[in-house]
C-alpha cells in the first residue's frame, strides 16, 4: 500500500472517531508554562489521552528518583481505543516508568459514556488536560460509520452538537474545577453548533485564557482549534465573561485581543455584528426565503422554460446546467430574483462570502436544488415583497459592504471557520440566519427615490457610521437624530 493510501486510511479512521493526536511541542509551548509551578498540587488526568502527549511530558520536570511515585499517585490516563492505550503505555516506559506500573494508571475506557468515579476519591483535586474527540452531529448523521456516536447525544445530552461538548459537560457534572481543552474554535465563534452548549457550560466556568489557531495544527484534519483554560466558578452565575486571547495567524503572526462574551448573545464571540443587526433592524424588514426546490418545480410545472444549474450535480468542476419547464408564475419569480448567497469563502479575494448576481456567476436564470439542500452550495434568494432589479443591486452592495466592514473590524470572528487551507485568509462560513439578519437591516421598503440615491452614495463612499445614522433616521419616522452611541461604531 502506498504512503498516500495509508494516510488516507488513517485520515478516514481518525475522522470516524473524531480523534486527532496532539504533539508534545504543542503541550510544551502553550500549556506547560501555565501549570509548571503547580505540578504537586493536582492529579493530572487525560480522559482521551491518545499517545499521552498532553500529560507524559510533565515527567521530564519531576526528579528521576521521585518520578515513579509521582506517576503512581498523580497521573491517570484513559482512551477508548486499546491501540492508543498500548501506545501510551509504551511512551510512558520511555520516561522511565516500568510497564507494569504504567498499565495500572493507563486504562481503556469510554469516558464519553460516563465519568471514572475512582478519580473522585483521590487525595488531590483533578486537573483535566485533554484533546477530546470532536465530531459534529451533522456529520455523524450523514455517515454510516459514525452513527454509533448517536448514543452520546441522548437523554440529558439532547441538543448538544459535537462530541467535545459531551466531554466538557461530563466534567461540569462531575465537579472538575480545572480544565485545559483543545477544541474546535466553533466553541467561541459558532452559532447553532455551540449556542446551547455555551449557555449551559459558561455560567459554571470562567475562561482564564484562550489561544486561537488559524493555522493547521493536526495532520489529518483542517479543523481550526483553540486551547481553552477554564476554571470553575465558586457559584454558577450567568454573567458577562472577559478574557484575553492570543491568535496564531498565518505565517505564525500573533495577535492579542480582549474578548467579551455576553449571555444576551449566547456567549458568542464577535457579537458587535449581532448588536448591529439587532439595533438597526428596519421598521419594515425585507423578507427572504432560500432555495428553488424540486417540489417548487413539481407544483408549478408548465410549458415555460428556465435555465438553471443543479447544485446536487457537480461535474468537471462546475454545476450541471438544466432546462426546466414551469408555469408562467414560477418563471417570472425565478427570473425576477437575481441574487444568490455564497456562504463559504473560496479562498480567493473575489470569492468571499456575500451576495452575487446569478447571471454573472453562472449565466442562468436560477439555482435549482434537485435533492437535498446544502448550506455550503450557492443558494438563490427569493424576496417578499418583490423588489426591483435596481433595488436588488443596491441590496447586494449594501450587504457586502456591511459584511466586509465587520469582517475587518472583528477579524471575521462572527463567522464560523470553515476549514484550513492554503488560501490568503482563513476561510469562513456565513450562516443563513446571519444572511437574513443583515437583509433585515436593509431599509429599502422605507425609502423613496432620493433616499435610495443617498444610501447608494454612502455605500460608495464606504461611510459606515453615516449608514447607521441613515438607517436610524428611516426607523424614526425620518426625523434624523444622531445616535447616542454613534461613536461606538466609528
Amino acid at each position: 500500500m502506498t504512503e498516500k493510501a495509508i494516510n488516507q486510511d488513517e485520515r478516514s479512521s481518525r475522522r470516524s472517531l473524531g480523534v486527532h493526536l496532539t504533539s508534545v511541542d504543542l503541550f510544551l509551548e502553550y500549556i506547560f508554562p501555565e501549570i509548571e509551578n503547580i505540578l504537586e498540587k493536582y492529579i493530572w488526568v487525560d480522559l482521551y489521552c491518545g499517545e499521552g502527549n498532553l500529560i507524559l511530558p510533565i515527567l521530564n520536570y519531576i526528579p528521576e528518583d521521585k518520578r515513579i511515585d509521582f506517576f503512581q499517585s498523580q497521573i491517570f490516563m484513559y482512551d477508548i481505543q486499546n491501540e492508543m492505550v498500548n501506545k501510551c503505555i509504551q511512551n510512558t516506559v520511555l520516561y522511565g516508568i516500568p510497564k507494569e506500573i504504567a498499565s495500572k494508571n493507563i486504562m481503556q475506557r469510554d469516558n464519553l459514556a460516563s465519568f471514572p468515579d475512582e478519580l473522585k476519591s483521590k487525595s488531590l483535586p483533578i486537573f483535566h488536560i485533554t484533546n477530546p474527540p470532536y465530531l459534529y452531529l451533522g456529520y455523524i448523521r450523514k455517515h454510516k460509520e459514525t452513527k454509533i456516536h448517536f448514543k452520546y447525544f441522548e437523554g440529558e445530552n439532547d441538543g448538544f452538537q459535537d462530541l467535545y461538548q459531551i466531554a466538557m459537560i461530563n466534567d461540569l457534572r462531575n465537579d472538575v474545577n480545572n480544565l485545559i481543552y483543545i477544541i474546535p474554535s466553533n466553541f467561541l465563534f459558532g452559532a447553532s453548533v455551540s449556542n446551547k452548549f455555551r449557555l449551559e457550560f459558561l455560567p459554571y466556568y470562567k475562561i482564564n485564557k484562550m489561544i486561537i489557531f488559524e493555522t493547521k495544527v493536526f495532520k489529518f484534519t483542517g479543523t481550526n482549534i483553540c486551547i481553552g483554560f477554564f476554571k470553575k466558578k465558586v457559584r454558577p452565575k450567568e454573567e458577562t465573561l472577559k478574557f484575553r486571547a492570543i491568535k496564531i495567524k498565518k505565517n505564525n503572526s500573533i495577535l492579542e485581543r480582549d474578548y467579551v462574551l455576553n449571555p444576551k448573545w449566547k456567549y458568542r464571540a464577535g457579537t458587535k455584528f449581532d448588536e448591529f443587526n439587532h439595533n438597526f433592524k428596519s421598521s419594515i424588514p425585507l423578507n427572504v426565503k432560500y432555495y428553488l426546490l424540486n417540489k417548487d418545480i413539481e407544483e408549478n410545472s408548465g410549458s415555460h422554460s428556465i435555465e438553471v444549474i443543479d447544485t446536487n450535480a457537480y461535474q468537471s468542476n462546475s454545476y450541471k446546467r438544466e432546462t426546466l419547464f414551469v408555469n408562467e408564475y414560477l418563471k417570472k419569480k425565478v427570473q425576477s430574483n437575481l441574487l444568490y448567497v455564497r456562504t463559504v469563502d473560496t479562498g480567493s479575494l473575489d470569492g468571499r462570502t456575500g451576495l452575487y448576481e446569478i447571471e454573472k456567476g453562472f449565466s442562468v436564470d436560477g439555482i435549482y436544488v434537485s435533492k437535498a439542500t446544502y448550506r455550503t452550495s450557492p443558494i438563490q434568494l427569493f424576496f417578499d415583497p418583490m423588489i426591483s432589479k435596481e433595488d436588488q443591486w443596491l441590496l447586494k452592495d449594501y450587504f457586502n459592504f456591511i459584511l466586509e466592514y465587520f469582517r475587518k473590524k472583528l477579524d471575521s470572528e462572527f463567522l464560523t471557520t470553515y476549514k484550513y487551507s492554503n488560501a490568503e485568509y482563513t476561510r469562513k462560513y456565513l450562516g443563513l440566519t446571519q444572511v437574513r439578519k443583515i437583509i433585515e437591516t436593509f431599509p429599502i421598503l422605507n425609502l423613496n427615490i432620493e433616499e435610495k440615491k443617498k444610501l447608494k452614495e454612502l455605500i460608495v463612499k464606504r461611510r459606515f457610521s453615516d449608514i447607521c445614522d441613515f438607517i436610524q433616521y428611516t426607523k424614526e419616522g425620518k426625523k434624523k437624530e444622531k445616535l447616542n452611541n454613534l461613536t461606538y461604531w466609528m
